[in-house]
């Protein structure tokens, strides 16, 4: 089993001198997804992306990348995933052809960017199976007071190396229903959505994602893809994010503290 934690010695100084001590480190390592399908000239299997990710709930990475870019839009389109070693191979079912004229991402993506690999704009810009599905959600703004504490207590792994990115996922009544950490704050998105799909909970209309960082572009479309309607991060949003939660109409807060928020889009679900 690959581990997410590595251990190293590491000198630390001061003004009143140096010492050597044991230290932790959240691991970042190359997970490479394969994609294998039949069509009509027979098998076929390709490498989609390799993205740097902290090991860990691989399959779950997998199935999150490949439903937020477009390529599949059910987890009945999946028959299988295999896990190994830095590698997700994963099996479409019969009759499947893989959409991946929706995807025009270089094969690697690192830990930092889940867009770097785009060609354009639009490429990044996939469409939703849900999009002309709504469902009326109001909540208070109290609900969101208690939920970044929430996630640093059920942060593992950021708790011993101070690493990695968190994206967890609550209901209505503020209960977390799971958390993903990861180096790379897209990862961490990937494989909430990827529990979600594997456990048919899409779409995601009836819950909020938070994010333990800035929400970037990639981030608001990964949800789009999944339906969600409500996202909060403890950081700022860019510019471009505001510009697509707006146009999907999410409810977008930043600077989350225990007290207080922004909101850059969607103020009407949050009511006193």
């Amino acid at each position: 089993m690959q581990q997410s934690v590595a251990h190293i010695r590491i000198k630390k100084i001061n003004a009143n001198g140096q010492m050597e001590v044991d230290d932790e480190l959240a691991v970042e390592e190359p997970l490479e997804i394969q994609l294998a399908w039949q069509d009509a000239t027979g098998f076929v299997q390709k490498n989609i992306s390799v993205t740097m990710r902290t090991p860990g709930n691989d399959a779950e990475l997998a199935a999150g990348f490949l439903f937020s870019e477009g390529i599949v839009e059910h987890i009945d389109q999946i028959q299988h995933i295999l896990p190994r070693q830095n590698t997700v191979l994963v099996g479409l079912a019969k009759g499947v052809v893989p959409k991946l004229q929706q995807t025009e991402r270089n094969s690697y993506t690192t830990s930092s960017c889940g867009v770097c690999g785009k060609t354009s704009i639009d490429a990044i810009k996939t469409v939703s199976v849900f999009a002309k599905q709504t469902g009326e959600l109001v909540v208070p703004p109290a609900l969101f007071y208690g939920l970044q504490n929430t996630i640093q207590q059920q942060q593992v792994v950021f708790e011993t190396t101070g690493g990695l990115h968190a994206a967890a996922l609550f209901d209505v009544q503020g209960n977390c229903l799971l958390l993903r950490e990861d180096v790379g704050r897209h990862n961490a998105v990937d494989k909430v959505i990827g529990v979600a799909l594997q456990n048919r909970l899409l779409p995601l209309h009836q819950h909020i994602l938070l994010l333990s960082g800035r929400a970037g572009f990639e981030l608001i479309q990964k949800a789009v893809m999944a339906g969600i309607r409500i996202i909060a991060a403890v950081g700022a949003p860019s510019s471009l994010a505001v510009e697509l939660a707006t146009e999907h109409d999410i409810t977008l807060i930043g600077f989350l503290r225990a007290d207080r928020f922004n909101v850059y889009s969607g103020a009407g679900r949050i009511k006193v």
